[in-house]
């Protein structure tokens, strides 16, 4: 196992107060909250500068999660994802159990079963879904790796996670998808 248990423990301490944190994802560097935490959910749309009309996404752990968070789910997705190398975040309708200002004007939600070993071991322990939106100023560019991330960014969380931290691989943002009526539609790949 690798040693993140310091990180793991102080991400708890700071997610069940609905504090903000700076985390490594599957993909790019993400700025983190319960999920179901609306107070905690305005405080990222507050640090990016970003319109609450604009959702963000959630992590998950399993497809057991996301049937617990989406009604009258098309269960053919999860074929779909099963095939994806890629990282990839699909847009559900009816999201149920969620801060409501995390959801999309139509209710919508986009989710992703994370795969990065530090993110599920935190997801699973916080047994809660988590938000992951990139660590940028809203319309500035999605940093690549961690030194890419703004001073605003860094010093309005409440922790920033040091495991990954000197990893200097660029990093690509999750492929987006809508899944509607058996039928994928790429919206970013």
């Amino acid at each position: 196992m690798l040693n993140f248990h310091y990180d793991i423990e102080q991400s708890l301490s700071v997610l069940k107060k609905g504090g903000l944190l700076l985390y490594p994802t599957d993909t790019i560097w993400g700025i983190g909250c319960d999920a179901t935490n609306e107070s905690a959910v305005a405080k990222i749309y507050k640090l990016k500068n970003r319109v609450d009309s604009k959702a963000m996404i959630v992590l998950v752990t399993k497809k057991q999660d996301v049937l617990k968070h989406v009604a009258a789910l098309d269960l053919a997705v999860f074929d779909y994802l099963n095939e994806t190398k890629k990282p990839t975040t699909v847009i559900y309708q009816n999201a149920i159990g969620f801060a409501e200002n995390l959801l999309a004007e139509d209710s919508s939600i986009g989710i992703r079963i994370c795969k990065d070993d530090f993110c599920r071991q935190l997801i699973k322990r916080f047994r809660k879904p988590i938000v992951s939106t990139s660590a940028n100023i809203s319309g500035n560019n999605s940093p690549q790796n961690f030194d890419g991330i703004d001073l605003q960014i860094r010093n309005g969380v409440d922790y920033i996670v040091k495991h990954r931290q000197d990893e200097k691989i660029i990093a690509l943002p999750s492929s987006i998808i809508k899944w509607e009526n058996g039928k994928v539609q790429i919206l970013r790949y």
